[in-house]
C-alpha cells in the first residue's frame, strides 16, 4: 500500500540507511532526477535530522514534499522486493500514493515516475485553482453524503471513503465551514486538513486536464505487478486505464474502503504499508478486523527493527495472474507476501513497544515508568495544555498532521514532559520533529538521561 500526502516524517530513512546500503543506493538516482526537474534532492528530507516538518513543507515547498514522499515509498518498496525477497500479489495506492503505485508496478521507470509527480505540481502552477479545503469526518461515507444532501451543500462532495467510520469531504472554504459546524452539532468529530486546495473535487478539473496533457509526454509501459486503483474502482491493466487514472486522480473520490474489502474478498490477508507512519494500516484494520496490516516505518527504525516488523512473511511462488510484461531484470525476485502463521494482535504490538522501551531505558533510570504509563501521563499533560479531550490524543495520533500542533508548541510541551519525568532534553532540539506521536515521545523520554535533580517517576 502506498499512502498519500500526510505520510511524511522528517529524516524518516535516517536510521534505516545506516543498516541498509540499498536506501542510499535507491535515493541517488532519484536525487539526480529531482534536481534535473528543479526540485531539491529528496535525500535532504529523508536522511537529514534537520529536515523541515510536514507543515513547513506544505506551506513553503509542497513540490519538495511530493518528491520526498515518492522517493521514500519507492525506497521501501525496493527494500521489500530485493532485500526481503517479497513480491506483492497486488499494489494499492491512496490518493497521491496511486502515482507511486503506478511506478512501483513498472508502468513508469523511477525517473519517469518522478517526472509524473513534477508534472502534477506544474499543472497546479499553470492552472491555479480557487482556494478550497478538506474536512475529515468520523462517520461513514454514506452517512456523510446524506448529511451533505440534508444540508443542501451541493458544493461539498465526498473526497475519500477511508474506513467504515472515517471519510473526507472537500469543497470551497465557506460551505466546508458550515458542514464542520453541522457535524459538531450532531456529535461528529470534524478535523480540517492542512491542504490549500479541494483535492478529489471538480474545482480541480482544469488542473486535471493540464496534468493529463503533461503526463502523455511520459513513457508508460505495461505493468509488471497487478495494480488496483481505489479511484477507478478496478484494475489498471492497460494504457487506457493508466490514462483514465491520471485524468481522474485529482477530481474523483478515493474509495479506499471498497478497495480493501474487495481485495480481502479475493484472498488478500496481509497488507504492508510502503511509507512512513501507519495511516493506511490503521484504516485496513478498521475496515476488515482480523487481517494483518504491517506498517514497518510507523516511526524511524533501523534495519533490525524493520526486519522484525516483517516477521512471518516468507517468499513463495507467485499465484496471482498478472498482465503480460517484459522480462524482469535478474535482480527482481519471484516471490509473494503471504501469511503462514497467526497474525500479531494490537495487544502484541503494544507489549513489544513496552519491552523495547525497557531495554532502551538508560542506566541509572531504573525507576522510569513503563511505556504505557508514560503515554497515559503525556495524554493528560498534552490534553490539558492544548484544550483537547483526552480521547482525541490516541497513542498514534500525529500531533502536527492530525491535531495541528506546530513544531514550536511541540517543543514547548515536550520540555514540560521532560521536566515532569526528570529528564534532560536532547542537545539538538530538531530531533523532536521525528517524534510526533505520544507513543514515539514516550519512547524518546525513556532514552533521555535523568537531569540529576528529580526522581524518574512523575508526581
Amino acid at each position: 500500500m502506498f499512502p498519500g500526502q500526510g505520510a511524511y516524517v522528517p529524516a524518516a530513512l535516517a536510521r534505516l540507511a545506516v543498516d541498509e546500503p540499498l536506501v542510499e543506493e535507491t535515493l541517488r538516482p532519484l536525487d539526480v532526477a529531482a534536481v534535473r526537474l528543479g526540485r531539491s534532492a529528496p535525500s535532504r528530507f529523508l536522511l537529514d535530522e534537520r529536515a523541515p516538518t510536514l507543515s513547513e513543507l506544505v506551506d513553503e515547498a509542497p513540490a519538495d514534499l511530493h518528491t520526498a514522499l515518492f522517493a521514500a515509498e519507492m525506497v521501501l518498496f525496493r527494500l521489500l522486493m530485493e532485500r526481503h525477497k517479497l513480491c506483492p500479489d497486488v499494489l494499492l495506492g491512496h490518493s497521491f500514493g496511486e502515482l507511486v503505485a503506478l511506478t512501483a508496478a513498472g508502468v513508469y521507470e523511477p525517473a519517469e515516475g518522478m517526472a509524473l509527480v513534477a508534472a502534477r505540481d506544474e499543472a497546479f502552477a499553470a492552472r491555479p485553482p480557487e482556494h478550497g479545503g478538506m474536512l475529515a469526518l468520523e462517520m461513514s461515507a454514506s452517512r456523510a453524503e446524506g448529511l451533505l444532501v440534508g444540508l443542501g451543500e451541493w458544493e461539498v462532495t465526498l473526497a475519500a471513503d477511508n474506513s467504515p467510520r472515517q471519510c473526507v469531504v472537500s469543497g470551497p472554504v465557506e460551505p466546508l465551514g458550515r458542514v464542520r459546524r453541522a457535524a459538531g452539532a450532531i456529535g461528529v468529530r470534524a478535523t480540517e486538513l492542512r491542504v490549500p486546495y479541494a483535492f478529489h473535487h471538480r474545482m480541480l478539473a482544469a488542473v486535471a486536464g493540464d496534468f493529463t496533457r503533461r503526463a502523455t509526454a511520459l513513457r508508460a509501459g505495461p505493468a509488471r505487478h497487478l495494480l488496483h486503483s481505489a479511484i477507478l474502482g478496478r484494475r489498471v491493466d492497460d494504457t487506457d486505464a493508466v490514462a483514465d487514472l491520471v485524468a481522474a486522480h485529482l477530481v474523483r473520490p478515493t474509495r479506499f474502503t471498497d478497495a480493501v474489502r474487495l481485495l480481502h474478498a479475493q484472498g488478500v490477508e496481509v497488507f504492508v504499508e510502503c511509507g512512513p507512519r501507519g495511516t493506511l494500516s490503521d484504516l485496513v484494520t478498521a475496515t476488515v478486523p482480523g487481517v494483518r496490516a504491517i506498517a514497518p516505518l510507523r516511526r524511524r527504525v533501523g534495519g533490525p527493527e524493520w526486519a522484525d516488523s516483517l516477521s512471518g512473511l516468507t517468499p513463495a511462488p507467485r499465484t496471482t495472474s498478472i498482465p503480460a510484461a517484459p522480462p524482469r531484470s535478474p535482480s527482481a525476485p519471484a516471490a509473494r507476501m503471504h501469511r503462514p502463521g497467526p497474525a500479531s494482535t494490537p495487544a502484541d504490538a503494544g507489549e513489544g513497544r513496552t519491552e523495547q522501551a525497557a531495554e532502551e531505558t538508560p542506566s541509572g533510570a531504573g525507576a522510569f515508568p513503563d511505556r504505557r504509563s508514560v503515554v497515559a501521563t503525556l495524554r493528560t499533560l498534552y490534553a490539558a495544555a492544548l484544550g483537547y479531550p483526552p480521547e482525541v490524543l490516541t497513542d498514534d495520533a500525529d500531533l502536527e498532521a492530525d491535531l495541528g500542533v506546530d513544531s514550536i508548541k511541540q517543543t514547548e510541551l515536550f520540555a514540560r514532559a521532560a521536566t515532569r519525568f526528570g529528564r534532560t532534553l536532547p542537545a539538538d532540539g530538531s530531533r523532536l520533529t521525528s517524534y510526533t506521536t505520544l507513543d514515539a515521545l514516550a519512547g524518546l523520554l525513556s532514552t533521555l538521561p535523568a537531569d540529576g535533580t528529580r526522581a524518574g517517576a512523575p508526581a
